[in-house]
């Protein structure tokens, strides 16, 4: 998955223009159970794998949910 695609497809679940890599989850506003939940989708429609809410937390950053995200991909 390209970085920068996934990079506009997060931005848009958090509702801001742009979002960097080591950008922290919990430093967005709308990092929320919802918010979550939307990111999950995402790996599951996108990208065809399953994550758990446990496993998104434990990612702690925008480019930790990618590389868990290729990770079960691979």
């Amino acid at each position: 998955m390209k970085m920068d695609e996934f990079l506009k497809q997060v931005a848009d679940i958090f509702e801001t223009d742009t979002v960097k890599p080591d950008d922290k989850l919990t430093s967005f506003d709308a990092w929320d159970s919802l918010t979550q939940l939307m990111i999950i989708a995402l790996a599951d429609e996108k990208y065809g794998v399953t994550i758990s809410a446990k496993e998104l937390k434990e990612s702690e950053t925008i480019e930790g949910i990618k590389k868990l995200i290729d990770k079960k991909k691979a």
